[in-house]
């Protein structure tokens, strides 16, 4: 089964110097069970393909029902330097949960 990763959650993001910052929240305790399980560093690393070009690392933050995504060299050198139009990342939330995530519901 898919599940359009908006209907459960919502997110933040912005930038660390030349890293992406990507807050996702779940809107509750089975989403949150759904992003934990579903939403992994490769996945997301996978989405931002083109414009990722370092590591993806995930952090666990269950009292907030959030994962946080830090992507490393994705900004073009950061806000001060960089020629991209979101040098500070702050669409990239937007544009993660627009995914689809492929969930086995016979757990």
């Amino acid at each position: 089964m898919k599940i359009k990763l908006i209907d459960i959650a919502h997110g933040r993001s912005g930038d660390k110097g030349d890293a992406a910052n990507i807050g996702i929240i779940a809107f509750n305790d089975e989403g949150y069970k759904i992003i934990e399980k579903y939403l992994t560093a490769e996945i997301v690393k996978k989405h931002f393909e083109n414009i990722c070009f370092g590591e993806v690392e995930r952090f666990e933050l269950p009292n907030l029902k959030a994962l946080n995504f830090i992507l490393h060299n994705t900004l073009g050198g950061g806000g001060t330097v960089s020629l991209k139009l979101d040098a500070q990342g702050k669409t990239l939330a937007a544009a993660l949960l627009r995914i689809e995530l492929e969930i086995n519901t016979d757990q």
